[in-house]
């Protein structure tokens, strides 16, 4: 009788560790509650000389009554990055993945958020400030960085470089963070964030980036046992045929193979992620075969209360006309680490448009609210 509880004790706490609850169960540590966003800005394809301080001044009284709709296309930067700025200081995430900002779009936001934020990225065309940025921009009065690293979705992701079929460069941003102690007095929580943007032409391009992505993910889960989540523009619907990237993060099918030296960096022993490949990937990548057990994506989507998930569906509209839902996809995501390490209360897809009829970006921004 004792032998078989202890064994069922034993079995427990396996388990336990097994998905990354074993730090709230021993430490006792209270959930601290974090606001997820992720937003593709569209690069500034009109770039003017307009500053910041030019774009606020001209701003009418909130009082004055617009004429709806009145405008409708793309417009300059200069104009939408007041509303992405007004949405995000209204929604109050704690932490925000960026996709497609140029240098530009980077500062401006920096400044329009202000002084209690701070990022960390670097360009994808040289490592530094050239080509589309996926920023991470955090709370500094929530959140403290601990480390950061940038890597390339290509088969030489150590460099600035690209998959041969793809249309552009695509750099990942890996930072780590822990909460201030006077944003979680008491806590010791740390949790990674990893974000990106697939490319938007190549389907093997793609699924390498997310086999990429995903290992990188489980070893972050396996370094630091604490939560991890992911934000993006995949280019990737949770379904269809553009679906592989998708179900190569969320587990469905396997990835593909990767740089050998990435995944040798990367590799966690399978013994310590339940039989999963460690990220190498099967000899076929379109191979379409069910993936191995072990560390996954989670959409948090899925993972929220039916009655919790609000707002829309579709992440992309394009700079259509309001009405013309003729291009919208959910292809824009927040995924948390299978690992576990957190729970999600709360996800939301936004909305780019306003009365005047400027849309913010042809994508519409992301929240979950989630507890780690």
């Amino acid at each position: 009788m004792f032998r078989g509880y202890l064994a069922f004790l034993l079995t427990s706490l396996v388990v336990w560790i097994k998905t990354g609850f074993i730090s709230h169960w021993y430490a006792g540590e209270p959930q601290v509650p974090m606001r997820i966003a992720s937003w593709n800005l569209r690069y500034d394809s009109q770039p003017d000389h307009i500053s910041v301080n030019q774009s606020l001044d001209a701003l009418p009284s909130a009082l004055l009554r617009p004429r709806f709709l009145g405008k409708s296309g793309e417009q300059p930067w200069s104009t939408r990055r007041i509303k992405v700025a007004q949405q995000l200081l209204s929604e109050r995430p704690t932490i925000i993945g960026f996709q497609e900002a140029l240098v530009r779009q980077v500062n401006d936001l920096a400044e329009l958020l202000g002084d209690e934020w701070a990022w960390l990225g670097v360009g994808r065309d040289d490592g530094k400030e050239a080509g589309e940025f996926c920023p991470i921009f955090y709370k500094k009065t929530e959140l403290t960085l601990l480390e950061h690293e940038s890597f390339w979705l290509s088969d030489d992701p150590f460099t600035p470089s690209k998959h041969p079929a793809a249309g552009s460069y695509r750099v990942c941003e890996v930072a780590r963070f822990a909460y201030t102690p006077e944003s979680a007095p008491g806590s010791a929580h740390t949790f990674t964030l990893i974000n990106t943007h697939l490319d938007d032409r190549s389907e093997a391009a793609r699924q390498l980036g997310a086999s990429l992505l995903l290992a990188r993910a489980r070893f972050a889960a396996h370094a630091t046992h604490a939560p991890v989540f992911v934000t993006g523009d995949f280019n990737s619907a949770a379904d269809g045929a553009d679906a592989g990237a998708y179900r190569i993060a969320t587990g469905v099918r396997a990835p593909v193979r990767i740089n050998e030296t990435f995944a040798e960096r990367y590799h966690v022993p399978d013994d310590e992620d339940d039989g999963n490949d460690g990220g190498r990937g099967g000899e076929d990548e379109d191979d379409g075969e069910e993936a191995p057990r072990g560390f996954v994506l989670r959409d948090l989507m899925a993972e929220t209360p039916r009655m919790r998930v609000a707002g829309d569906y579709a992440t992309f509209t394009g700079f259509n006309r309001p009405g013309d839902p003729s291009v919208y996809t959910r292809i824009d995501f927040v995924f948390g680490g299978s690992s576990g390490g957190w729970s999600v209360e709360a996800y939301k897809v936004g909305t780019s448009l306003t009365d005047d009829g400027v849309l913010a970006s042809d994508h519409r921004p992301v929240f979950a609210d989630v507890l780690v």
